[in-house]
């Protein structure tokens, strides 16, 4: 496996932790606020419509650029202000901003970190080169799900976001190993 893959999962790894964390709890949360079924309806459907019209219009842009490892660090950045969001939000008002920002953030990101996993996709092992990442999504995501739901219950919403946050910064922080050294991740 390249060392460019090594990176892009490592660094998702840390983002789909932090924002697994919220996910089975999710509705709960809403609720705390005092919002209730529609509101987590439309929080998802702001998260989700932000993210595909804006993916449609920002992946033509990421076509053009010959550095696409910056659209994934500012991605990952984007999501650890979507994480710090969470905390400060009190109403459903504030709840639609916080998912308008996290939508934004897998506009740009997605796009990108597709394009650029695929660059270091070795010939021949595309099958098992995806199968890492994806695996890993998914075991990440139910490790983060528990911990996010003992963390809520044994202190509260407010700890689960400071998780998050923190370890999406993690993530970011290590994503800039994306472009700062290229020939580092092009070798085997």
């Amino acid at each position: 496996m390249k060392n460019g893959l090594k990176v892009l999962l490592l660094a998702d790894a840390l983002i789909d932790f932090s924002l697994g964390m919220i996910g089975p709890i999710y509705a709960i949360f809403v609720e705390e606020i005092g919002g209730d079924i529609l509101d987590a309806s439309w929080a998802y459907f702001v998260y989700m419509i932000t993210a595909g019209a804006v993916m449609y219009l920002l992946s033509r842009w990421e076509d053009r650029s010959k550095h696409k490892e910056k659209f994934v660090v500012i991605g990952y950045a984007i999501t650890s202000l979507g994480c710090l969001m969470y905390i400060f939000v009190f109403n459903q008002a504030t709840l639609m901003a916080t998912q308008a920002v996290l939508g934004l953030s897998v506009a740009l990101l997605d796009p990108a970190f597709d394009a650029v996993y695929s660059h270091y996709v070795k010939a021949k092992h595309e099958a098992s080169n995806w199968g890492a990442w994806e695996a890993m999504s998914y075991i990440v995501t139910a490790a983060a799900a528990l911990a996010g739901g003992y963390l809520a219950n044994i202190y509260d919403f407010r700890a689960v976001f400071a998780a998050m946050f923190i370890v999406s910064l993690l993530g970011t922080a290590y994503s800039f190993r994306l472009y700062k050294n290229r020939r580092y991740l092009q070798t085997e």
